[in-house]
């Protein structure tokens, strides 16, 4: 498999008001415009489509209400730059579980949406934005950012007009211009629908809502759904930008925001009281032995009884991706390390993703564990192993997790806590001795030759630190950076030597935009590299380091054992070395 350079499109804008567009869509007055009524002849086979289109939201809507999958959104705001086009200025980052149930049923979700409110239901997610933002909400918002508008998305409320067939992907649908009709009422949709022709499920829409007067009301999104069951299309990613004058006073030219679902299979998250029953798999059963158990083995099996029952747990509340084929490139990096180092473990070193956003990774035991944003932000394998050698130091130098939570007890908490609950990063200390061994075991890798391009990285890293705080900031691992007021990384002596960081050489890739390597099942939250061709690049502004670009999906049907939907930034390439990571080959761009 190749562990390949990736690419995307950019743009984005906002200061903390950015965030209800994401998750919950932020009422401000925008462009005034009036808007002509479409009209068109619709074919019975379209009026049959739509019907069923509206007929399925429902069941969409009553779906999400027994669901309360995790929630993370991500938004960074841009100011233009002559010679990148624009470059971030500021971040935020937001994770929860919803219980859209509390959500959707909410009394104001069925009020008029000119009245403001703000959204309560999930209450120690969307309230905390509210409180974090200090800001108004439209209470039908979120929801219609997914939903479109279950209740009345119909004939009787919109105007449709057919534009052509489209594929997205392999899916075959019919592209829908929709507006709301005269007196249809306030908070209506406005812009494009893809509705595949299959089952007449809506896959996309596309636009933004208006008030009764006509006037946009919301920032415009891009809402998408995957096909996670037979027959069920859940939403799994909304993007939304905003450009021009007057939307936020003093703040950058525009934003971009992300927002991405999973963990529908989640269960109910467990109130903090609940009695859980934690699955216990990485502990080796030793009953079967003759042997008694020395004070060491059993030293060793307590610490990997505490480091199984984490790893169980942050897979319970949607944050740990389960095993996939991915966690054996990473693994073939990491013994590419022990074998050169001649380096002795009790265990063999097993490798996880965190689905998470922020660049983090971490030690659990016998497991390194790296986030989806950070594997995604990597060029090169290169630095890869170097991430992976910050972790694998720990562990040659006996680092390892509190022990107590080998006791169940310790892990009944609810989803929620779990990113204050398990402080799973190491000292300062501990850090600075991990970072001086995995300098000598790079030196003595395969990789030795090639350190300069992760110096390369850790000068971007440097770069955008000051203007990405939240993308840079752990939440539950260790930190690239030795603390949050100092730009120098743990690994900064690889800085020397290293090639000066040069935005208009376009061979030079010192880091990737996020979503360039891995996408997420939204239903099993399994993790599998993209398949994306690489694109030459024309110019400084496409390389996008570390950035929110676009989201586009290749979908397909439902099947048993298919590989997930690829998603893909609007574009960029991922010019440069693409060695390989394990057998096979798998282009990772976006």
């Amino acid at each position: 498999m190749r562990f390949e350079k990736a690419f995307s499109k950019r743009s984005l804008r906002t200061r903390g008001c950015v965030l209800g567009l994401l998750l919950i869509c932020v009422a401000v007055p925008a462009f005034a415009r009036k808007k002509k009524q479409v009209k068109t002849q619709l074919t019975p086979a379209m009026v049959q489509l739509i019907n069923k289109a509206s007929a399925h939201e429902k069941i969409v809507m009553r779906t999400l209400q027994q669901r309360t999958p995790v929630v993370e959104s991500y938004i960074q705001n841009f100011k233009p730059d002559l010679q990148l086009y624009a470059v971030p200025t500021s971040d935020k980052y937001f994770l929860g579980r919803v219980d859209f149930g509390r959500v959707i049923q909410d009394n104001r979700y069925q009020e008029a949406a000119s009245k403001k409110g703000v959204l309560k239901g999930s209450s120690m997610f969307v309230n905390g934005l509210t409180k974090a933002f200090n800001i108004e909400y439209v209470a039908q918002g979120f929801v219609q950012m997914l939903l479109l508008d279950a209740n009345h998305f119909d004939l009787q409320h919109y105007n449709f007009k057919f534009v052509r067939p489209e594929f997205i992907g392999d899916i075959r649908t019919s592209l829908f211009d929709v507006e709301p009709r005269p007196g249809s009422g306030a908070g209506r949709f406005i812009g494009r629908v893809w509705i595949e022709d299959e089952g007449g499920n809506i896959v996309r829409f596309s636009g933004t809502y208006t008030t009764a007067q006509g006037h946009d009301l919301y920032y415009h999104f891009d809402s998408w759904r995957t096909n996670v069951q037979p027959g069920l299309w859940l939403p799994t990613a909304v993007y939304a930008e905003e450009h021009g004058p007057g939307i936020v006073p003093d703040a950058a030219n525009f934003f971009r925001a992300q927002t991405w679902i999973w963990g529908y299979s989640l269960k109910q998250p467990v109130a903090a009281t609940d009695s859980i029953s934690v699955k216990v798999d990485a502990v080796k059963d030793q009953s079967e032995s003759a042997r008694d158990v020395s004070p060491l083995q059993a030293s060793r099996m307590w610490a990997d009884q505490a480091a199984a029952n984490i790893l169980d747990r942050l897979y319970q509340a949607g944050l740990m991706a389960g095993p996939s084929d991915f966690d054996k490139v990473l693994e073939t990096v990491t013994n590419n390390l022990v074998v050169t180092n001649n380096i002795m473990l009790s265990e063999p070193i097993q490798c996880r993703v965190m689905l998470t956003t922020p660049l983090e990774s971490m030690s659990i035991g016998n497991t390194i564990v790296l986030s989806k944003g950070l594997v995604d932000t990597l060029p090169t394998e290169e630095d890869l192993a170097a991430v992976i050698a910050f972790q694998l130091a720990h562990m040659v130098l006996g680092h390892k997790v509190d022990t107590e939570f080998a006791f169940p007890d310790n892990l009944m908490f609810q989803d929620q806590a779990a990113m204050r609950r398990l402080p799973l990063h190491h000292s300062d200390a501990e850090n600075d001795a991990a970072a001086k061994r995995a300098i000598i075991l790079l030196k003595n890798s395969p990789y030795k030759d090639k350190l300069g391009n992760v110096g390369l990285y850790l000068e971007m890293l440097q770069a955008r630190a000051h203007a990405l705080p939240a993308l840079m900031q752990p939440e539950m691992g260790d930190p690239l950076f030795r603390s949050a007021a100092d730009d120098q990384t743990w690994l900064s002596p690889l800085l020397v030597g290293a090639p000066k960081l040069n935005m208009d050489k376009l061979d030079q890739i010192p880091a990737l935009p996020l979503g360039s390597r891995l996408r997420i099942d939204a239903w099993t939250d399994a993790v599998d590299m993209l398949d994306a061709r690489p694109v030459a690049m024309f110019s400084p502004g496409d390389k996008m380091p570390f950035e929110i670009t676009p989201i586009f999906f290749r979908l397909h049907h439902y099947e048993t054992g298919a590989s997930l939907p690829t998603s893909t930034g609007a574009s960029a390439p991922a010019a440069g070395a693409s060695p390989t990571a394990a057998a096979g080959s798998s282009a990772a761009g976006q």
